[in-house]
């Protein structure tokens, strides 16, 4: 019996564990849809990033190459030879370019297919590598000098063209062109290029994995295919739609349409060629993981909620039918009447709670009159106990005040028959007869500040100068209810610590009231030496503690502060009572913290009875 329950929770939230793990998992699909999405952009972004800065480092050898052809002088002196100047020379110079810089870089660079240079003056020498040479008239020499002049930039800076001089037919070529200063002007004289087979960047481009249906594309500023898997769309125009897209996008992807497929285009645009490369692969294609998620998640799902809805069910009813009897029984056992709940005849731990619910009645109907009773006598016994914590709190208040005024008196009477003697005796007696004259800690502002008066008669008698204190009291707050004796020992701890060294001229204690914050406080404040700040933290970490004051060396510390703070806590609450703000060398500022409406103790404590 004992464990058949066990053994019933144990297997349902096993499996409504189990559940949640798989609903969890339908929950989260759209963000594993999302960042798949994003995993697909990002991983085409990284292979376009990497394809544009392999396209770029390739096209910047051949910058190199340009270097290597200036660095003799021959072509600028070539490019600044005249029209019509010394053919002899103008041979010597072609046969020495070619010889000591063309052949190398037509050896070190296959894929070059041509190297040419052309001067204003029309002048112009052609080199050709494994293609059709092609020999031009002046009228051609001159147009291509002023093409090639009006697509480049007088800094020298290459420019990449897809053009060529060549009708070849089996190469796609692309030009790379810039203007040459002459030998002796610092003037453009004319231009200096190289073509370049397309194909053979086409190598750097293959390894890209693109899928079945996916494809690599360049097109240059002009809206051409520098390169397309298709080699018969190489040089010709881009779709308009698409090429405004593709100008538009710079490491960005958009959908389009090409034919009945939705297409992905993620573009990117090379600063230094000015080429758009482009990677284009099928929506369909990329969303195929997310469309197996969502099925298989749709599908996982729809089963595990029909299962956890036919177990929850079983589940709650094999609870909550015993609970509904134990419920009822309960029911009529708060109106009073002791109701037996009739047991069923399966054995388990309802079952056996049922049972104890039915000793648990019958016990609790002979006790219930034995209990109230019992809650009774409780009842007076703790309203007698606060009585006498009050009464012996009252009584703690520091007995050497007492003792020290005493001594006074005796000094008065041996030295003279003065008045002063009747002066004490009668404020002292003032101060005895309130401070022990009631069992209650209920009184005014007025009768507190009263008994101070008295304590100040005869603290004028033992300390000189003479000390007045600074009561800022509006009248209104004259008849607040308080809890009595709790200005007289902070005043007292005044002079006990803060004026320790004796009383000054400059030294005062000002006493205030007020309203705030649904409180009515009263602060008594000094310029006497203050309190440390590691004193200070004692001393508030005592009050927190609600203690009276600990044994140091047979010596009280604080017994008067603490002695008011839970006095005041005693009758009013935790709430209420003292907090201290002071600094050493600064003073100290003790508010007495009551609510605004303080009810009368008498009335409570006959509603306690």
């Amino acid at each position: 019996m004992a464990g058949t329950l066990y053994r019933k929770l144990f297997i349902y939230f096993l499996v409504v564990i189990v559940l949640s793990l798989v609903s969890v998992s339908l929950f989260s699909y759209r963000k594993s849809s999302a960042e798949l999405d994003a995993m697909v952009q990002h991983q085409m972004s990284q292979m376009i990033n990497n394809a544009a800065y392999q396209t770029d480092l390739y096209l910047k050898i051949y910058e190199r190459a340009f270097v290597a052809l200036l660095q003799g002088d021959d072509i600028r002196h070539l490019l600044e030879m005249p029209f019509d100047g010394d053919a002899y020379e103008f041979h010597q110079y072609r046969k020495k370019i070619k010889e000591e810089s063309i052949n190398p870089i037509f050896i070190r660079n296959p894929e070059i297919a041509a190297v040419y240079a052309i001067s204003q003056n029309s002048h112009a020498t052609y080199y050709y590598n494994e293609v059709e040479g092609k020999q031009f008239k002046t009228a051609d020499i001159h147009n291509q000098v002023a093409f090639f002049l009006k697509h480049t930039t007088p800094d020298g800076k290459v420019s990449i063209l897809n053009s060529s001089i060549l009708d070849n037919k089996n190469d796609q070529l692309f030009t790379l062109v810039r203007q040459v200063r002459g030998y002796t002007h610092p003037e453009t004289m004319g231009i200096l290029a190289l073509e370049i087979r397309a194909a053979e960047l086409s190598a750097l481009w293959k390894g890209m994995e693109l899928g079945d249906n996916g494809y690599f594309f360049i097109v240059d500023a002009q809206g051409r295919f520098i390169y397309h898997p298709d080699k018969q769309k190489l040089g010709t125009l881009v779709q308009e739609d698409l090429a405004q897209k593709v100008y538009d996008s710079n490491l960005s992807s958009f959908e389009k349409m090409d034919g009945n497929v939705l297409r992905m285009y993620t573009v990117k645009k090379s600063a230094y060629s000015g080429w758009s490369l482009v990677v284009s692969m099928p929506v369909q294609d990329l969303r195929k993981p997310i469309s197996s998620i969502r099925t298989s998640t749709l599908f996982v799902g729809l089963f595990t909620f029909i299962v956890a809805l036919f177990l929850a069910y079983r589940f709650g009813k094999s609870i909550t039918d015993p609970i509904k009897v134990l419920k009822n029984g309960m029911q009529e056992t708060g109106k009073g009447q002791w109701a037996i709940i009739p047991i069923p005849e399966r054995k388990d731990e309802i079952v056996e709670l049922m049972v104890r619910y039915n000793v648990m009645v019958n016990r609790l109907s002979e006790l219930v009159d034995k209990v109230y009773q019992v809650e009774l006598n409780n009842q007076e016994i703790e309203l007698e106990r606060h009585k006498a914590v009050i009464q012996s709190l009252k009584l703690q208040i520091n007995p050497h005040f007492l003792y020290n005024t005493l001594e006074t008196i005796v000094c008065y009477a041996f030295i003279q028959n003065s008045k002063e003697i009747s002066e004490i005796v009668d404020a002292l007696a003032h101060m005895l007869r309130y401070s022990v004259g009631t069992n209650l800690e209920e009184t005014k502002v007025a009768n507190e500040l009263k008994h101070l008066l008295h304590y100040l008669v005869i603290l004028r008698h033992r300390v000189n100068p003479e000390f007045e204190i600074d009561v800022a009291i509006k009248p209104e707050y004259l008849l607040r209810d308080v809890v009595c004796l709790t200005l007289q020992p902070l005043v007292e701890n005044i002079f006990q610590h803060a004026f320790a060294d004796g009383v000054e001229d400059y030294h005062f204690i000002r006493i205030d009231a007020g309203e705030g914050d649904g409180f009515f406080w009263m602060s008594v404040e000094d310029n006497g030496a203050g309190i440390t700040a590691d004193k200070l933290a004692e001393l508030n970490e005592k009050l927190s503690a609600n203690r009276l004051g600990d044994e140091n060396d047979g010596k009280k510390d604080g017994i008067g502060l603490l002695n008011v703070h839970r006095r005041i806590q005693m009758v009013f609450g935790e709430t209420y009572g003292l907090r201290i703000e002071s600094e050493a060398e600064r003073g100290t500022k003790i508010m007495l913290i009551f609510p605004l409406s303080i009810p009368s103790l008498k009335e409570d404590f006959k509603t306690l009875k």
